[in-house]
């Protein structure tokens, strides 16, 4: 008989226990879900200067379905605003690279020039072209500020090219495909400007 009601205790107290972890799942599952939010937000919308927008990028997503451009591919992209008037653009575009696939965030003001750019995913040989995914990384740095004709469209390419760029030391190919990237992304900015910063999208 004791053994049994030590068996119906510890049953009783393994149920509880079993409710409480799934009430605290429950109720703190909000939260952790906000918090993720946050910091996808945080790592996505550090590259917009502080007070240029005022409304949730985020929840303004641009219809890019897949868009092909000529060297990268524009994989989703966000209208950010300031009192209702478009500020900025966040493109995240996709372009291959020596190892594999780049993922780029690509920041654009309302009048087409490059805010700033960071790696969001890389494969890159580490120490060479893996720099590129330096938070911060000073070579993508150098591009802030230039647009589609500023250098024109010939310019942009390596100096080895004929261009006007620096490469990440030992990474030619790592640098072609970045500097192909972010021109891309200012060429289809410059040719939708219309459409993008109205919210839509266009192929």
């Amino acid at each position: 008989m004791k053994n049994l009601r030590n068996l119906l205790l510890l049953a009783a107290l393994g149920l509880l226990g079993i409710g409480t972890t799934l009430w605290l799942q429950h109720a703190t599952a909000p939260r952790i879900t906000t918090e993720q939010r946050a910091l996808q937000a945080r790592k996505l919308l550090d590259l917009l200067p502080a007070g240029s927008y005022d409304n949730q990028p985020l929840d303004q997503p641009l219809l890019l379905p897949n868009v092909q451009l000529d060297h990268s591919r524009l994989l989703e992209g966000y209208l950010a605003t300031r009192n209702g008037q478009p500020s900025a653009l966040l493109l995240r575009s996709q372009v291959t690279g020596y190892a594999g696939p780049i993922e780029l965030l690509i920041a654009i003001d309302s009048q087409g020039r490059l805010l700033g750019s960071k790696a969001l995913k890389q494969g890159e040989t580490p120490g060479l072209g893996g720099r590129i995914g330096e938070q911060p990384s000073a070579w993508l740095a150098g591009f802030a500020g230039k647009s589609r004709n500023d250098p024109g469209d010939s310019a942009w390419a390596l100096k080895k090219d004929q261009g006007q760029f620096d490469q990440i030391a030992g990474a030619t190919i790592t640098s072609r495909a970045a500097i192909s990237a972010l021109h891309d992304a200012l060429r289809y900015f410059d040719e939708h400007r219309e459409s993008l910063i109205n919210g839509a999208s266009h192929e």
